[in-house]
């Protein structure tokens, strides 16, 4: 607030909305766990990518750099997302523990590789893995 900076404490107060409604849902406990605040910020960050890409179909640029402005912040307290070889090592690492060998497995194997890549890894892309080696 001292530093004026308006996009990053509008993120900042998005992030602690969200969060305030997740704790005050039915059901949710008092604290959230560090892996629910960092699904809620990565929720934001993707909300706020597509949100971009509506706008730019809509030569609405205005409203692109605002949003993307706004992610930029919210990936800040994101972990660095995995590159490619480094995706495909981790769900192959998973891929052998599990002892998955055919697309039948797929649902046990991405039930592991969602927890453990959440936040590093887009879900479609975690799915493309898996696919490609269970293929």
């Amino acid at each position: 607030m001292k530093a004026r900076d308006k996009v990053k404490l509008e993120a900042l107060r998005n992030i602690k909305k969200v969060m305030i409604e997740a704790r005050a849902a039915k059901g949710a406990g008092s604290e959230l766990t560090d892996d629910e605040s960092l699904k809620i910020i990565a929720r934001l960050a993707k909300q706020g990518t597509d949100s971009a890409a509506i706008y730019k179909e809509q030569n609405r640029n205005e409203l692109v750099e605002e949003e993307m402005a706004q992610v930029a912040v919210y990936e800040t307290f994101l972990p660095k997302k995995l590159s490619g070889d480094e995706l495909l090592k981790a769900v192959k690492t998973i891929v052998e523990k599990t002892g998955a060998t055919s697309m039948k497995d797929m649902g046990k194997v991405m039930g592991i590789a969602s927890k453990e890549l959440a936040g590093k890894a887009e879900g479609a892309d975690i799915a493309a893995r898996v696919k490609e080696l269970l293929s």
